[in-house]
């Protein structure tokens, strides 16, 4: 990557390296940095609580009228689909037999 880039990551944090990116934060190779989501949630490595060019919100990515809309809309057919049918459309672990 670029020297000087601003990371966001909203995705997942196990996508990234708290560790590594502290490192790059202190060396200049990134420039800045925006986390909604953290390595090993809620633990949020120290250094990127001290630097002041890292902003840190609460998975906050999701807080839209339109994504919130979405969501219900999303949970409402996963429990019509569960009833209905026997199946959901979102199987987490804990639910393999219902694929």
């Amino acid at each position: 990557m670029k020297p000087g880039i601003t990371i966001i990551n909203t995705a997942r944090g196990a996508v990234m390296d708290e560790a590594a990116l502290v490192n790059a934060l202190d060396a200049g190779r990134v420039s800045s940095v925006g986390l909604d989501v953290y390595e090993n949630e809620p633990e949020i490595h120290p250094g990127l609580l001290a630097n002041p060019r890292v902003l840190l919100v609460p998975h906050m990515g999701t807080w839209t009228i339109e994504t919130t809309v979405k969501m219900e809309e999303w949970a409402i057919s996963n429990v019509r689909m569960a009833l209905e049918e026997g199946r959901l459309r979102s199987i987490v672990p804990e639910q393999k037999d219902m694929e």
